[in-house]
């Protein structure tokens, strides 16, 4: 499992470690992780030109050490400091290992890289003027953050402009909810994970956000057994399409049909039933399901559906237009078997905002849909959020750009719903569902584009590829 941690969570594991271990220690672990990275990053150091800059922070710090490794390796390395004061030790360092420190000036030589010390996680989000300007200088020049991007915001994932966009970000001890969670971690690049010892005495506590590594999906996934046959292994239904749009039921059955449940039934139009009958002769009609998938491309008879599938008392799968009924449905109730699978127009809709602003509020806008539905809610998008009613999310960072593509929501929908059926909580099955959904894209796409109808044959070959691990008896 990738965790990550709070602010406050990652300052108290410090604090202890730090009272166990001689001053400067857990600096000097960061600054040789960050000088091994950007070196790593460079390809070679000699000769390299390295620019520095440095707020007044422990960021700083560990930035001028850095820099001072990175110079004695042979690169020329130059501190701009931006703050009022900076790391006493940090500086005395740099300059006895042959760097410099002034002030920000344009360069006559383009550097080849630029390090951000300029705030860590205590600094508020945003930028001042002094490392705008700095950074306008530089414009063009690779970026590598020290623990996150200077000016995001680490526990929301929020990024008030201006903010440092970095090519790859260098964090310590454990990952951080904006390494994780858009907009912010399109401004992290690529992240790298130095261990200083965190895990350690104490270590940390449960992490608010963390995303599922393929282990972790081969403990979840339930694997049929010796005894198993198709009614053991779960059946889920799905209630989608319509005359109007019979591509989505056919796409929701593609993906509820990936393999994972041992039986598909689909309830809906006569029309669309008579394509899924020739195109997925192993889909069955109505009966007892231990799952549905409701809404996707349902038009007017999404909430009729919506309600005909809750009656049944089993764990839902609400998508698409079956969203737009789901609070009359309820009627003031809730249900704590629901997975809600919006877009951010979709959400913002059902809270009565903007989508601009859902884009933005990304992590906060999930948990309040979670918390006021009182149900699980899979913010689809780049990093697809699952979030349940306590705010724990788990982050989806599986995928590629080409799966932004018509169709693919549908699809997703139905896988989440056939790991449902397995008998997972709501939780762990949206989390897995939307894992397995990315990689199958992933894997599908081979780096080139694709339509959503070829997503769901891609599940079988991932689940295949995952590692073997010991998991538990099916419930």
């Amino acid at each position: 499992m990738r965790r990550a941690h709070t602010v406050e969570q990652v300052r108290a594991a410090e604090a202890e470690l730090m009272a166990r271990l001689p001053e400067g220690t857990l600096m000097q672990r960061a600054a040789h992780g960050l000088a091994g990275a950007v070196a790593d990053w460079l390809g070679s150091t000699y000769g390299r030109r390295v620019v520095l800059l440095v707020g007044s922070g422990d960021n700083g710090g560990d930035a001028l050490y850095a820099g001072a490794l990175l110079a004695r390796r042979g690169a020329g390395v130059e501190a701009w400091l931006l703050g009022r004061s900076a790391h006493e030790g940090g500086l005395a360092a740099l300059a006895a290992a042959g760097g410099r420190i002034g002030e920000p000036r344009r360069l006559r030589e383009r550097p080849d890289v630029v390090v951000d010390g300029v705030v860590g996680i205590g600094g508020r989000p945003g930028l001042k003027d002094a490392a705008s300007s700095s950074l306008a200088l530089l414009e063009g020049v690779p970026v590598v953050a020290v623990d996150t991007p200077s000016g995001v915001d680490v526990d929301s994932g929020e990024t008030p402009e201006p903010h440092v966009r970095a090519d790859l970000t260098v964090t310590f001890g454990t990952h951080k909810p904006c390494h994780l969670v858009d907009p912010a971690a399109q401004a992290c690049g690529a992240v790298q994970l130095v261990d200083i010892g965190l895990d350690g005495a104490e270590g940390l506590p449960d992490a608010p956000v963390e995303s599922l590594q393929p282990a972790d999906v081969a403990r979840l996934l339930q694997v049929p057994g010796p005894d198993d046959h198709k009614y053991t292994r779960g059946v889920v239904g799905v209630r989608a399409g319509s005359a109007t749009y019979p591509g989505a039921g056919l796409l929701s059955v593609a993906g509820a049909s990936c393999g994972l449940a041992g039986m598909v039934r689909y309830v809906g139009d006569s029309a669309v039933a008579d394509r899924v009958r020739e195109q997925h002769p192993e889909v069955v009609g109505a009966g007892r399901v231990q799952a549905w998938v409701v809404g996707s491309g349902g038009g007017d008879a999404a909430g009729d559906e919506l309600a005909a599938a809750l009656a049944d008392g089993v764990p839902t799968v609400v998508d698409a237009d079956a969203l737009k009924h789901l609070e009359a449905v309820l009627d003031g109730e809730t249900r704590d078997d629901l997975v809600l699978t919006p877009h951010a127009g979709e959400l913002a809709a059902l809270l009565g905002v903007e989508r601009s602003e859902v884009e933005a509020r990304q992590l906060h806008h999930a948990q309040v849909a979670a918390e006021r539905f009182g149900c699980v809610v899979a913010l689809k998008g780049r990093h697809t959020l699952v979030t349940r009613p306590d705010g724990r999310t788990r982050v989806t960072t599986t995928g590629t750009p080409w799966l932004g593509t018509a169709g693919a929501g549908d699809v997703l929908g139905g896988v989440m719903g056939a790991v449902l059926a397995t008998g997972l909580d709501p939780w762990d099955a949206a989390s897995v569902g939307s894992w397995l959904h990315g990689a199958a894209a992933t894997l599908v796409a081979d780096g080139g584009p694709i339509v959503a109808g070829q997503v769901a044959g891609g599940v079988a070959e991932v689940v295949r590829g995952l590692p073997v691990v010991s998991t538990p008896a099916r419930r």
